[in-house]
Order: structure tokens, then sequence, then C-alpha cells
């Protein structure tokens, strides 16, 4: 890679860390995404009225929940979170993962798809956040269209795949079985103004931007880390204070990454803040979005 390059976009080594969600109601989030996602407790503090609570599997952290007493519910066609997607190694991990997911009452089951690149699940958790469980074909099997990567939304039978997969082992070992979060895909008010900064600032490179209002994007040629969409958010603003998305977390390998980054975002005039292992910067709709080094610790999470 040239150093013109490597300046203009992210580290092939890129990766997304846990997400943050702000909750009205801790307790019953947390219960949730520890019963149907399998995931545990890692650590909890409070700062001021505000709770913070990270979960995640083994020692990796997904998502850091946020009880914020007193703000509106999630609006569905605010910009903001599409679904945090949590990506599983195995289909035996995922099948697990799903069959917990819709034993559970508060789950919303939305559908299942085959992507040609990755099998996916979808749910709504109790407070109105979308949330994707996957698994990836074999990058061997990803068919290029020029720079764009094939994806599609074609119809995966759940009761088969659960038939197919489904692992008691998996299913008894819980937390303890690996889990990532894969990619993140967010809401938007129109696509140019999302691809100047996921693109053109952040350094994402664009990976499929054929399906109507919508373009997904990647590091190092993986077939999306971050997605945008107008399907119920064309037009909007600025995000209202409420409750939902609170913070995106994207994982570079260097510190050279994070200078690369605050050049970019200083051409544009892009205001950041930064304290030498992590740049936070926010989207045109005010979603927070921090890149931040690896070996990031429950605590460095907690105290973001």
């Amino acid at each position: 890679m040239s150093d013109t390059a490597s300046e203009r976009i992210l580290n092939a080594d890129t990766s997304m860390g846990a997400v943050t969600l702000r909750v009205g109601d801790l307790e019953t989030m947390s219960d949730y995404y520890s019963r149907a996602f399998a995931m545990e407790p890692l650590e909890e503090r409070s700062r001021a009225r505000e709770v913070h609570r990270v979960l995640g599997r083994g020692t990796a952290p997904l998502v850091r929940l946020i009880h914020t007493p007193n703000l509106p519910g999630v609006d569905p066609r605010q910009a903001g979170l599409f679904h945090t997607a949590f990506l599983f190694e195995t289909p035996g991990s995922l099948a697990a993962t799903v069959y917990r997911a819709a034993q559970d009452p508060r789950s919303r089951f939305i559908g299942s798809s085959d992507h040609l690149v990755s099998e996916a699940f979808y749910f709504t958790d109790p407070e109105g956040n979308g949330v994707e469980l996957y698994t990836d074909r074999d990058r061997s099997t990803w068919i290029h269209d020029g720079e764009q990567i094939r994806m599609a939304t074609e119809y995966l039978d759940p009761n088969a795949y659960l038939r197919g997969h489904l692992d008691q082992a998996i299913l008894d070992a819980g937390p303890s079985v690996a889990g990532a979060v894969g990619h993140v895909h967010l809401q938007v008010g129109d696509i140019q103004t999302a691809r100047a900064f996921y693109v053109d600032a952040l350094g994402f490179e664009a990976t499929q931007a054929r399906y109507p209002g919508a373009l997904f994007a990647s590091a190092g040629g993986y077939h999306h880390h971050i997605a945008m969409n107008t399907w119920n958010s064309r037009g909007s603003g600025p995000r209202a204070a409420g409750l939902g998305l609170g913070d995106v977390s994207v994982t570079v390998p260097a510190v050279a990454d994070l200078h690369s980054l605050t050049a970019r975002l200083t051409a544009r005039s892009i205001p950041f803040a930064g304290d030498g292992r992590s740049v936070t910067v926010t989207d045109p709709w005010g979603t927070q979005v921090t890149v931040t080094l690896p070996d990031l610790t429950t605590d460095e999470l907690i105290a973001r």
C-alpha cells in the first residue's frame, strides 16, 4: 500500500468494538442480553445518575448499557441505530444463540436472510434496538463485481437452519463461546453525506453501493464493518437526545492509524477529541464514533 493510500483509508486490520446503548430499564435490558444472547456482565460503574454496565463473552466486551433516566424512547424514524450485528465463528454457535433469542418472550423476531457473504437472523430488543446475529461464509466464496462485493437478501429457513446446526454442547457452553461485534448498521438522513463522513473522513472503503438507499463499507476487504441506510430515516436531521445508540466503537491497530485519522478530520474541519489512545468524533446526525487502539480494557470502555 502506498503512503498516500495508507493515509486515506483505515488499516486492513480494523475491527469493530462494543456498541454503547442508552437504556431506560437497565435490569431488564441487562437480563435480556444475558439470557437471549448468552452474554454476562463484565464490569459496572456509577457516574452521577448514570449506571454503566458492560456485557460480553469471555473477556470480550460486546455491549455497554448506560442507564439514562428520563430520556424519550427509541424513535424508529430518527437517525441512529438500525442494528448491532454480533458475529459468531461457526454455524453451531450462531444457531445456539438464535435458539436462545427465539426462546425469550421479550424478543421480537424480524426474520432471517442469506446474504451470500453471510447468514443472518434479526431481532428487536425490549427497547426497540435492532440486533443481527450472523456468521460469515468463507471469504473465498464471496463474489466480487469489480470493487463491489456481491450481497443479496435471499430466504433462509430459520427452522431448517436450527435443525441443521443446533449443538447442545455449544448451547450449554453459553457465554464461554466467542462472539464479536462484526458490524454496525446505521440509520442516516442521506447517503452522500454519510459517505463523505464514513468513507472519505473516517477512511472506510465502500464495498456495496447498489442497494437503493443504502451504502456498505469496510476496512481490509471485509463485506462491511459499517452500513448506512435511509429506509426509515430519509431526510432526518441531527438526533434528539433519547434512548438507543450512544456510541459506535472502531478498533485500529496502531497509533499511526489514529494520526492518519486526525489528519483526515482536520483537513475536513471536522471537530474531534483525542487522548492518545482514542479519537472521538460525531457524525452529521449526532451519532458518536470512537476510534480506539486494541486491548481496550473494560475499565477504559466504561470510563469513556
